[in-house]
C-alpha cells in the first residue's frame, strides 16, 4: 500500500434507517471510514452491529423500502455514489466494485451453469462476445483454484462442495478486475480447513491484482493474519479504528477489549470456559443520544447515557469513540 495515497473509497457520515411497524431502526449512525488502493480493511463486530447494512448501504443492494439511506457521502472515482440513478450504480457494481456475499448457495442461481454465471458480467461490463467470456470465465476458475476448469463450468451450484461455491463466487466478483472488492463473512459457513485456504487465496488474489478489500467478519482471529487495519463496529457505529498490529496490542475501546478477550485460546488445562461478554446488543430504535456500550460496559460512567462520544485520535490512525479515550 503506497504511503500517501489517496482513497480509493471514501465514506463520510453515513446514515441508514429501516422503517418498520414499530418505528424505525436506525442500523448505520454516521459510519466514516476510507480504502487506500491495495490494503485490506477488516471490519468486525457482533451478528447486528451493523457491518454487512453499512457495506450494501454503499452500493444501494438494500431493499427500499424499507431501507433508507438517510445521508452521507461514499466517493469512489470522483463521484458519489449515492447520488448516482439506478444505471449508473449497476455500472459500479459488479464492475468496478464485486461483491462477495456470505452464503454462495443462496447468492448463485440454481438453474444456470456456473460458466453463464461467471460470464454474465463480463458481457454486461467488459463488453466481451460469447467466446470471450468463455475464455475468461476458464482463467478466472483457475486463477481461484478450482482444477478442470474446462469442465467445471458447465457445472451447476449444487455439484460443487460449498468451499468450492466460495470459490466460484469470488471468480465473480473478480471478473471485471474491480478496484474494490467486498467480501462479507465469506468463511462462515465453512469448516475450519477451507476456512484456512480461502484465506490464503485471498491474499495471494490482492498479491496479484493488487486491489483493496473490505473483509467483513465476526471474527478477530481471522482480521489478525490478514488485514492492514481495523474497524470496529458496534450499535451501528465506528467504536474504534486502528491499524491492525495497534488494534491487538494497545485496543482502547471497552468492547474492543472484550471481544479479544472472547478469541479461544490454547492452554494446558481443558476446565477454562469460554469468556463471553455479558447483556445484549442495543435496540437501535431512534438516532442515538447515550453510547451504545453503556449496558454492558464495565467502566461507564454517568456522561455514557447522556451522551454519545464522538472518535478520539489516540495513536497513529489509531480512534477510539470512548470518554475514556478524550485528551489521551
Amino acid at each position: 500500500m503506497p504511503d500517501g495515497a489517496l482513497p480509493v473509497l471514501d465514506v463520510r457520515d453515513l446514515k441508514t434507517v429501516f422503517k418498520t411497524r414499530g418505528g424505525e431502526v436506525h442500523a448505520v449512525n454516521d459510519v466514516s471510514f476510507d480504502l487506500r488502493p491495495g490494503e485490506l480493511l477488516g471490519v468486525v463486530g457482533e451478528s447486528g452491529s451493523g457491518k454487512s447494512v453499512t457495506m450494501m448501504s454503499l452500493l444501494g443492494l438494500l431493499p427500499s423500502p424499507p431501507a433508507d439511506v438517510r445521508g452521507g457521502t461514499v466517493t469512489f472515482g470522483g463521484k458519489d455514489l449515492l447520488q448516482l440513478d439506478p444505471e449508473g450504480l449497476r455500472a459500479v457494481r459488479g464492475g468496478k466494485i464485486g461483491f462477495v456475499f456470505q452464503d454462495p448457495m443462496t447468492s448463485l442461481n440454481p438453474v444456470f451453469t456456473v460458466g453463464m454465471q461467471i460470464a454474465e458480467p463480463l458481457r454486461k461490463h467488459m463488453g466481451m462476445n460469447k467466446k470471450q467470456a468463455a475464455a475468461r470465465a476458464k482463467e478466472l476458475l483457475e486463477l481461484v483454484g478450482i482444477p478442470d476448469a474446462d469442465q467445471r463450468l458447465k457445472d451447476y451450484p449444487h455439484q460443487f462442495s460449498g468451499g468450492m461455491r466460495q470459490r466460484v463466487m469470488i471468480a465473480i466478483a473478480l471478473a471485471c478486475d474491480p478496484q474494490v472488492l467486498i467480501a462479507d463473512e465469506p468463511t462462515t459457513a465453512l469448516d475450519v480447513t477451507i476456512q484456512a485456504q480461502i484465506l490464503e487465496l485471498m491474499k495471494d488474489l490482492r498479491d496479484k491484482l493488487g486491489m483493496a478489500v473490505i473483509w467483513i467478519t465476526h471474527d478477530l482471529g481471522v482480521i489478525a493474519g490478514i488485514a492492514d487495519r481495523v474497524m470496529v463496529m458496534y450499535g451501528g457505529q465506528v467504536v474504534e479504528h486502528a491499524p491492525v498490529k495497534d488494534l491487538f496490542q494497545n485496543p482502547g475501546h471497552p468492547y474492543t477489549k472484550a471481544l479479544l478477550t472472547t478469541i479461544p485460546k490454547i492452554s494446558g488445562t481443558r476446565e477454562k470456559r469460554l469468556t463471553i461478554i455479558e447483556g445484549q446488543p442495543p435496540i437501535l430504535a431512534g438516532a442515538p443520544k447515550a453510547c451504545p456500550f453503556r449496558d454492558r460496559c464495565n467502566v461507564a460512567m454517568d456522561r455514557c447515557a447522556v451522551e454519545n462520544p464522538q472518535r478520539y485520535d489516540v495513536g497513529a490512525g489509531h480512534d477510539v469513540a470512548c470518554f475514556h479515550a478524550e485528551g489521551v
